[in-house]
């Protein structure tokens, strides 16, 4: 018999394998599953003739046979974002070494593009699901569906869930700018509707009054989703005679606005503004002078997610876990005393 499959033959079936290594299809689909007892010296001989013929388990007709796959989907806000990029590859490097090939889809940060590609993972039988959540839309409906189910960095519902200490680090990094004796200090936000952006302004608020200082709402100011608009924004609220001394941004893009802005009004940081972001990002080292920071694990994130999606698809039942993860403070030189 040639080594060589003949052409245009379609597809090697399990069944071209078995005959190939000279045992039964059975066989040779535990050998190739790694599932029931086979002889090693057999399961040596089938897996060299799936490999000789080129063969492909169709993890689809597992995924229908076992009802679900070796697959977890991965559901992220942003990839040109560099956290949800380090999330996704902590979660793609836990599941390998679990054995599991992760699905990963990019929704834009949009429900409607969530809850498609949540009913994308349901009907390609994923084991479960990791999810950076921009609604309650998409969670919702894989939790009617029985699916395992991890949200990560931000919450919506009450299952499993990792999230950074959004308030401790918020409430830490003002006490930092307080600590300096800036008292004007600016909060630029995209949002409050979500955990993250409504933690990070408690503890932004938590630090100022237990400085003793009344809010200002006009230094809460609230900015759009990407640099661009936020450059705007900023030079908007940094033109002014009034302008604040220093700004907490409370994402990387965010701050990337603010720099922006300062840079286009020719502000000198820290000498004429202190600027600290929520969140580094490569860039913060690379600029003069380099930003202070709030350090987020996003690649452990990723993989204390899958870790924990893992042992839900183990115990179905076990209650709900929501493991917090601290964050580290990265000082650099954009922060100092404020100018007499």
């Amino acid at each position: 018999m040639s080594d060589a499959r003949p052409p245009g033959n379609g597809r090697v079936t399990i069944k071209e394998v078995a005959e190939r290594a000279g045992v039964s299809r059975s066989t040779s689909s535990r050998a190739l599953a790694g599932t029931g007892y086979v002889a090693e010296p057999v399961r040596q001989r089938v897996r060299r003739a799936a490999e000789e013929l080129g063969y492909v388990v169709d993890a689809t007709a597992r995924s229908l046979k076992q009802r679900s796959s070796r697959i977890i989907g991965v559901l992220v806000s942003d990839l040109r974002n560099a956290f949800y990029a380090d999330l996704a590859y902590g979660a793609g490097r836990r599941a390998r070494e679990a054995g599991f090939t992760m699905m990963l889809v990019d929704d834009g940060g949009r429900a409607d593009e969530e809850l498609e590609a949540a009913h994308a993972f349901v009907a390609s039988r994923v084991a479960g699901v990791i999810v950076t959540p921009v609604s309650d839309g998409a969670a919702e409906f894989l939790r009617r569906q029985h699916m395992p189910l991890v949200e990560v960095d931000r919450v919506f519902g009450n299952g499993d869930a990792v999230v950074i200490d959004n308030r401790h680090a918020a409430r830490t990094t003002t006490e930092h700018l307080l600590s300096l004796g800036h008292r004007r200090i600016a909060l630029v936000i995209d949002e409050t509707d979500w955990t993250t952006g409504r933690e990070r302004r408690q503890g932004y608020e938590d630090a100022l009054v237990a400085a003793g200082l009344e809010l200002d709402p006009e230094l809460v100011v609230s900015a759009g989703w990407n640099a661009d608009a936020t450059e705007q924004v900023a030079r908007s609220l940094l033109a002014g005679p009034d302008r604040p001394s220093a700004v907490f941004a409370a994402n990387n893009l965010l701050a990337e606005g603010v720099w922006r802005g300062a840079m286009d009004l020719s502000l000198r940081l820290p000498d004429d503004l202190s600027l600290v972001a929520f969140d580094d990002a490569p860039w913060m080292s690379m600029v003069t002078p380099g930003i202070t920071a709030v350090t987020q694990d996003a690649t452990r994130l990723g993989a204390e997610a899958v870790g924990r999606l893992l042992d839900r698809i183990a115990d179905p039942t076990s209650p709900a876990r929501v493991i917090t993860i601290p964050a580290g403070f990265q000082r650099r030189q954009s922060t100092s005393r404020p100018a007499s």
